[in-house]
């Protein structure tokens, strides 16, 4: 007999026998039968707690002389555990069980309003179908039920109908054990009696402690007025003395709608509400479950790969819901993938092609038309270069990257809409590209240990943070983070913070050592046997950091993983659209590679290396390089982006909407969003993410564009369907043949900061101002509200009050100060958040901006 076989416990269930590992729930025992028990506060991935009662059951149990007796009461089967023999009877084989279960129901509607024809839950409610499987034919209630004031608006986004919930905390739960953010809670006791004397009597209920609303009162026994926002704790005391939050509210805790952030998961809680208690702002009242078509897709804002379920009602999409996939998100998802989709429906979407006419204004035309103009531009034009941006995915970018090899002859192509190197340029190639499935989410919820290099995962990809959080606290891992202060994000990991100012990256590195003289340091060493780093895209914003993390994964055996911030910009990647590198990591200088890429697009490829986008907008600005952009925004291109793209012989944009980019071009030509078309996201495990087409539409994809294009200018692409595409790139996949060498790039000096000045660090925020997120007025309340941190020894010294002014070589923005623990002399503001662009300053990550306190 195996050591797993003897771990195994053996149980009745209905008569029915089951041998299940030790610690093992009943509830989940009598799933494995597929003998259902009503519930509604069970979830598999939260902790047990027995809230609801509507899963009792009886159980018999052996006593010492082996005698099988039941127990005095029913007991919950999703807060108990199996035993040695035990037999288990459900509602299907005990009246208990089952006059149990019917009385919970019974009392579970005494309140509850029958208003499902109008509930956002109503056809797809928990409560109701159970209500009427195991429920009571007719009530016999007959006072009136309670009611309250609703709803309760938790933030801009979550609505709250007291009325409706049953108290089974798995909102509340949630919260606190999966995102780590308790900004909703229960309070009160029993059904409506008080149990303090500051308390009213609306007994327990859940809420974000609003004195007015919860009707709790001060010490002089008057309520607050409605409206306030005075954060309280349970019995109507102050939150902060009674240990809810930690201190008093500065301005980076307010949202937009200027309350104290929630969170950014927090629609995950409507999804789990077995009862529509909880709903969105945006969906609440447009439309019922069975008017709903359902596809499944996914997320196209970050790198995550989550999986997402598309509803949508007579061509419009109206909701999206997380999808259930235990390797990738679980059933998790941002709040930004799923509130953050009618930008692929605004009202400045692109239906025709438009060209620049003799005046200079941009005119609709036919697409035959359209055609003409962009495949004689193309040709007149001396030199040509793509920018694709990080948004697209497989099949399109692999379409950029032959139409730039087969169609223009050249290698200018890259998907990088910032400053780039050398040296991220081999660390993309040597560590990247065509290594397949890395390291996976559920080795970095159970690794030695994670060191964090350039990201911050709540930030930058959400499913991330919530594993790592989630490893954390089963003690199956521990987290690193090297960043300039402790974030939200390494708080709630209990992660160690090692400090560095921008710009130290590198030496921070290196000092990771067995020896080092600083303890943190040389346990994270010994720790990294076995373990991971994630490494951002941000990294590669300070020479040596890439270097640094490859030679510390060599002296530590740890496992290095490249985390990119955008859907499609692995797929990027893997499919050439960079200027060194072909299909599969192919180096573009290795003439074998050349050989294999033009023999598979019978073509001859170009010798030559390409330009990167700072070359190619170089080239541009000179009037030398026409360019050909695809999902790519003025505000993300490094500085001189828009004086380049005026200067441009001839500029082609393909564009879901109308933007400043399109504003500039000679051809537009309008694509599909992701909704639109089907394709396939690479996400930052190197996981393969194919979603379908969700909405029927004429709109071309990029791909079939160019496919067009280059028909038009006499080649054939060869890409007609997606079949076609994933055929070709296959024989891409293996590549044995050399590849570009790993960096290795020495960190750089320091800049110092004069008097007045400190040094730039800065980040993108998960919800700010980005053009995915347009429409979406809810989600856009609960953003961060934007604040300058710098340290109190800079405030002091600079003499900085309550606002601070930062000034760049081209301009400078105002915000609150918020004084953190990192180092003197630095900065940090969000990268492009409402109020604070820092690419209106004309300063980049670690350069030297000037601060001045703000004049009253």
């Amino acid at each position: 007999m195996t050591a797993t076989e003897t771990d195994l416990v053996p149980i009745k269930v209905d008569g029915q026998d089951v041998a299940v590992p030790q610690g093992t729930l009943i509830i989940r025992a009598a799933e494995q039968l597929g003998i259902r028990i009503p519930r509604f506060c069970d979830h598999p991935l939260l902790k047990p707690a027995g809230a609801c009662r509507q899963c009792l059951v009886e159980v018999a149990r052996p006593g010492r002389d082996g005698t099988l007796a039941k127990g005095p009461k029913p007991v919950a089967s999703c807060s108990e555990a199996v035993s040695p023999g035990m037999e288990v009877y459900t509602q299907k084989s005990s009246e208990v069980a089952d006059k149990a279960q019917s009385g919970i129901m019974e009392f579970l509607l005494i309140n509850h309003p029958l208003d499902c024809p109008v509930c956002d839950k109503g056809g797809e409610c928990p409560l109701q179908n159970q209500a009427m499987s195991d429920g009571r034919g007719k009530s016999r209630f007959t006072d009136i039920k309670r009611t309250f004031p609703k709803p309760i608006k938790l933030s801009s986004q979550i609505l709250l109908d007291r009325d409706r919930c049953i108290l089974c905390q798995r909102c509340t739960r949630f919260q606190s054990e999966i995102a780590g953010d308790p900004f909703i809670q229960l309070q009160g006791r029993s059904g409506g009696s008080p149990s303090y004397e500051v308390h009213g009597l609306h007994g327990s209920q859940v809420g974000n402690f609003d004195a007015g609303i919860l009707g709790f009162a001060d010490g002089s026994g008057v309520e607050e007025p409605v409206g306030t926002f005075e954060t309280v704790g349970p019995t109507g005391d102050a939150a902060l003395m009674v240990g809810m939050k930690p201190g008093p509210i500065d301005p980076a805790e307010m949202d937009e709608s200027g309350r104290p952030f929630s969170s950014y998961f927090s629609g995950n809680t409507i999804q789990i509400c077995p009862v529509g208690a909880l709903t969105s702002a945006a969906y609440r009242f447009r439309a019922r479950p069975f008017d709903l078509v359902s596809v499944p897709s996914v997320t196209e804002h970050d790198a995550s790969g989550s999986e997402i379920r598309v509803d949508f009602r007579r061509g419009t999409v109206v909701r999206r819901l997380a999808g259930n996939d235990p390797e990738v998100n679980e059933e998790w998802i941002t709040d930004k993938d799923r509130f953050a989709f009618r930008w692929q429906q605004g009202e400045d979407r692109l239906t025709v092609p438009l060209v620049r006419d003799e005046d200079g204004s941009l005119v609709p035309t036919s697409w035959a038309d359209a055609m003409d103009v962009a495949a004689r531009g193309l040709e007149a034009a001396e030199q040509t270069g793509i920018l694709t941006g990080g948004r697209l995915p497989l099949e399109d970018a692999y379409a950029y990257s032959k139409f730039a090899r087969t169609v223009l002859g050249t290698n200018s192509i890259d998907f990088r809409t910032r400053a780039s190197s050398e040296e991220e340029d081999a660390f993309l190639a040597s560590s990247v590209v065509g290594t397949g499935l890395g390291v996976t989410y559920s080795e970095i919820e159970a690794a030695a240990h994670v060191l964090l290099v350039g990201l911050e995962p709540e930030e930058e990809c959400g499913s991330i943070f919530l594993r790592l959080r989630k490893g954390v606290l089963a003690g199956s891992t521990s987290v690193s983070v090297l960043a300039p202060y402790a974030t939200r994000s390494t708080l709630k990991m209990a992660a160690t913070l090692i400090t560095a100012a921008p710009g130290t990256e590198p030496t921070v590195l290196a000092a990771v050592t067995s020896g080092s003289t600083q303890e943190h340091l040389a346990a994270l060493h010994d720790r990294l046997g076995g373990g991971v780093i994630l490494v951002g895209e941000r990294a590669a914003e300070t020479p040596g950091t890439l270097s640094a993390v490859l030679d510390l994964a060599e002296r530590t055996g740890a496992r290095v993983q490249w985390v990119p911030r955008r859907a499609g910009d692995r797929a990027a990647v893997e499919a050439g659209a960079v200027p060194f590198m072909l299909p599969g990591g192919r180096p573009v200088a290795n003439s074998q590679a050349r050989v294999d890429a033009g023999v598979a697009w019978d073509a001859t490829v170009p010798e030559s290396a390409g330009l990167g986008t700072e070359g190619m907008l170089e080239a541009a600005r000179a009037g030398r390089l026409a360019l050909i952009t695809g999902g790519v925004e003025l505000a993300d291109l490094p500085l001189g982006a828009a004086e380049a793209l005026d200067a441009a012989p001839f500029v082609i944009s393909l564009e879901v909407r109308r933007s400043e980019i399109t504003a500039k071009a000679d051809v537009v030509f309008p694509v599909a969003p992701p909704v639109e078309k089907g394709g396939t996201f690479i996400n930052w495990e190197g996981r393969e993410r194919p979603f379908g087409q969700v909405l029927t539409s004429t709109a071309l994809t990029d791909r079939q564009v160019l496919v067009e294009l280059a028909e038009e200018m006499g080649t054939d692409l060869g890409l007609l369907t997606l079949a076609d595409v994933h055929a070709e790139y296959r024989e891409f996949a293996e590549w044995d043949g050399a590849r570009i060498e790993r960096p290795r790039v020495a960190a750089e000096p320091v800049p110092a900061p004069a008097e007045g000045e400190a040094v730039l660090a800065t980040w993108n925020l998960m919800i700010d101002d980005g053009r995915l997120q347009d429409f979406e007025s809810h989600l856009a309340g609960t953003a961060h509200r934007s604040v300058a941190r710098v340290s109190p020894g800079t405030a002091e010294s600079l003499g900085l009050g309550d606002r601070v002014t930062v000034t760049g070589p081209r301009g400078s923005v105002t915000l609150p100060v918020v004084l953190s623990h990192m180092p003197d002399r630095v900065v940090w503001l969000p990268k492009k958040s409402p109020g604070c662009h820092v690419a209106d300053l004309g300063a980049q990550p670690g350069g030297i901006v000037s601060l001045t306190a703000e004049v009253q």
